[in-house]
């Protein structure tokens, strides 16, 4: 029988809406289907996502493991518990999935999906009295390659599959890892892992997800290092981590700060040197789970950086530092910085660095800077009156070198402690803040004079351990009392509760009259070996942030060495507590009308991922071996290091390293620059104007680095070309043809052979 004219209006009318609710795939049986242009995900009745695919090739290749993978959990630290969803609806009006928990929890989270990616909000969660925390996922993957532990993310390099799956957080409450992370940032430690098993191969005494200690003292970062085998991969966070199989899972989560928290963590765990410590953490007012939001994707791994990662960042209005016009973590701005690291002459150094195509300098040669609000930022006096900096025709302050550097395109910085508070600064001593971190607090049971060295407490609780997340520094065992600080070392067992070993008036304060009643705070303090100080509290973090940019302003030093960069974890807040600060500091950055802040740090966390352009750290052949070839040949911090940042999109380091002397040549210098450029790593070179002046070769070497780097802030290696640059086996010369064209030859006993064209990338 023949349709009616109407009935086939209605058909194409019916087909169209079903087009446009693609996207959604909306079934009856509660079974939704989600596609970004190259990824589509599953998602039961229950809530949980039972499906991850390629959309890009056909059949679409699926990556969801055969654990299904919990769309949001719920958490209870007191208890430990969680709380996963049993139930869930979607509505295709507001693209609102609604979920229930065995606990009578009821989430609603809003799913919006976008061209590449999906954006998950929390909107709303009803009883909610003994949750502490949310967590999306875990995530679980079938991929068993790379997994990048900082940004969250499942890699398979490989040509055959070449496929990534991610995680970003979208807001700061979001945070890299699991609800179980104590002190919200992740243990720093060795965990098994294969990237190929076929060719790295498991010994039959290691399986996947087995954890080791680092190495070492726990004290020495240089001997943290002490695995070079390929299986044994170092950790800076868990927002990625991987199962029993060797797969990836992915994990965020927010937490309800408002709350005081009671936690137990070691940075380092493993090591009796760094045992956990116990720590009230400060509660944050305003600062809670709901509006937590992540960006869920899958694409090509080898576009996903700059095609999908940086199109969130972008229109999330998440940090976005650019150097020369472009992100700074896209790999042509993968940019060496120089170290002055020898003598008290600066005559020439501005000048090397710019012939060599660099654009940063950090002045090494003096003392950590130590953060002191004293001097509201003008470390050289109010009229730059010290003179820091010897020049043959005048020394100059902080500023007037800054002034000479930047005005030829390089900037200035320093090697600092980050935010510990150092003995005779301000927020420390001789008159210390009432905004300095306290890890426990206790009341003083009885009256004491100026000079009484018999101190009793209320309550005991914790007071018996040594201070600090890593190091545990007995000499900076101490707690404040009004404006005095008071060192000790332990306390008696039983009542009265009394303070052992105690020095009044510490760090030079005034010994004071403290009555029954007053509060005691047991100091969180850094460790010592120059790095001795008081870690502030959250609010005090804030000033010290912004303390930074106003110091960077005055003083033209755009370029900042965040040594004890872990010091920002412990306000016990974690990866929040790093995001915080940078926040702070490039939000003020941007009043101060400052185009560009370059960083580099002590350590890689999610909290710094977005801000932190470089993480040049260690040297020499603990990082990487020019003679040998080889990623660390006296430690695996180099392969180790190298090993995190490539997971996580992220420039490795050679660390300080291939100083310039009379012993340098130019075949050097071509070998490191491949293979910076290759394996996408950057590096510190050192530099002192006494042994760049012995060098015979040193024109030729700034012409070499110049060339490469030419070429590399033009984007003109592929792919392809860059495999072939990281093997440390090969030898190269590169030749400017001009400022858009450059020839690459393989050099063979020599001979310069195989040239290659390569030419300036369209937009760079």
């Amino acid at each position: 029988m023949s349709r009616s004219i109407p009935d086939l209006k209605n058909i194409v009318i019916t087909f169209l809406l079903g087009l446009l609710l693609l996207p959604f795939c909306y079934s009856a049986r509660g079974q939704w289907d989600f596609k970004t242009s190259y990824f589509k995900i599953h998602i039961d009745n229950k809530g949980y996502i039972t499906g991850m695919k390629n959309s890009t090739v056909t059949p679409n290749r699926e990556f969801a493991a055969d654990k299904p993978s919990p769309l949001l959990s719920l958490y209870n630290y007191k208890t430990g518990n969680y709380f996963y969803p049993e139930k869930a609806t979607f509505s295709r009006s507001d693209t609102h999935f609604t979920i229930d928990y065995p606990n009578g929890s009821v989430a609603t989270v809003k799913l919006e999906t976008l061209p590449k990616y999906f954006r998950l909000t929390l909107l709303s969660l009803t009883n909610r009295e003994k949750i502490t925390d949310i967590q999306w996922g875990s995530y679980y993957t079938s991929i068993t390659n790379l997994f990048g532990e900082v940004i969250g993310v499942a890699r398979d390099t490989s040509d055959a599959v070449n496929y990534a799956i991610g995680v970003l957080a979208l807001n700061d409450i979001t945070t890299g890892g699991t609800s179980t992370t104590q002190g919200d940032a992740a243990p720093f430690q060795y965990i098994i892992h294969s990237p190929d098993k076929n060719r790295y191969p498991l010994p039959d005494s290691l399986h996947e997800a087995q954890l080791f200690s680092i190495g070492g003292d726990g004290i020495s970062d240089v001997a943290f290092y002490s695995h070079p085998e390929t299986c044994f991969r170092i950790l800076y966070g868990n927002s990625a981590t991987v199962d029993k199989k060797g797969q990836v899972l992915i994990t965020y989560h927010a937490v309800d700060r408002r709350e005081k928290r009671d936690i137990s963590f070691s940075l380092i765990p493993f090591m009796a040197v760094n045992s956990p410590n116990h720590q009230q953490v400060q509660p944050l007012p305003g600062v809670d789970f709901i509006g937590s939001s992540i960006a869920l994707w899958g694409s090509p791994d080898s576009t996903a950086l700059l095609d999908v990662i940086q199109e969130i960042v972008v229109a999330e209005k998440l940090p976005y530092p650019k150097v020369n016009g472009k992100w700074i973590k896209d790999p042509a701005r993968y940019q060496p910085d120089a170290l002055v690291t020898d003598g008290n002459k600066y005559d020439s150094i501005v000048s090397y660095v710019s012939q060599m195509g660099f654009k940063a300098i950090e002045t090494g040669v003096y003392p950590f800077f130590k953060v002191d609000r004293a001097n509201r930022g003008y470390i050289d006096g109010k009229n730059f009156e010290t003179k820091p900096f010897h020049f043959t025709s005048g020394d100059k302050s902080h500023k007037e070198f800054s002034d000479l550097a930047n005005s030829r395109g390089i900037l200035i910085g320093r090697h600092n402690i980050t935010t510990a508070l150092a003995p005779g600064t301000k927020d420390a001593s001789p008159l210390p803040g009432d905004s300095v971190c306290c890890q426990q607090k206790q009341i003083l049971d009885n009256r004491i004079s100026a000079t009484d060295t018999l101190i009793a407490v209320d309550n005991p609780g914790y007071l018996d351990e040594v201070s600090g997340w890593e190091g545990h520094a007995k000499s900076l065992n101490m707690i404040k009392i009004g404006k005095e600080l008071i060192y000790y070392s332990g306390i008696s067992k039983t009542v009265p509760y009394n303070l052992q070993h105690v020095k009044r008036g510490y760090w030079g304060t005034t010994p004071a009259v403290h009555h029954r009643g007053d509060t005691i705070c047991k100091l969180m303090a850094t460790l010592e070996y120059g790095y001795d100080g008081l870690i502030p509290d959250m609010f005090l973090q804030d000033k010290i942030a912004e303390y930074y940019s106003d110091l960077s302003s005055i003083n033209g030093l755009y370029f900042h060495d965040f040594d004890g960069e872990e010091f920002l974890f412990d306000t016990g807040h974690g990866y929040y507590g790093v995001k915080r600060f940078f926040r702070k500091m490039f939000e003020r950055a941007e009043q101060l009308k400052i185009p560009y802040l370059r960083f580099t740090g002590a350590t890689l966390s999610e909290g710094s991922w977005h801000y932190q352009s470089v993480w040049n750290v260690g040297g020499g052949k603990n990082m990487y071996d020019a003679q040998t070839r080889k990623w660390g040949s006296t430690t695996s911090e180099g392969k180790d290091i190298r090993d995190a940042a490539v997971s996580n999109y992220f420039p490795a380091t050679f660390g300080s390293n291939f100083e310039i002397d009379s012993t340098s040549t130019v075949e050097l210098y071509e070998h490191v620059e491949a293979i910076s450029i290759g394996a996408g790593a950057t590096w510190f070179i050192p530099l002192s104007q006494k042994s760049v002046e012995r060098s015979p070769n040193k024109q030729a070497i700034f012409k070499t680095l110049r060339t490469w780097e030419n070429a590399r802030a033009a984007n003109a290696f592929t792919r392809t070309i860059k495999k072939q640059l990281a093997n440390p086996a090969n030898n190269w010369r590169l030749v400017e043809v001009n400022s858009d064209t450059w020839k690459l030859y393989r050099m063979i006993k020599g001979e310069m052979v195989n040239p290659v064209t390569l030419l300036r990338a369209k937009g760079y």
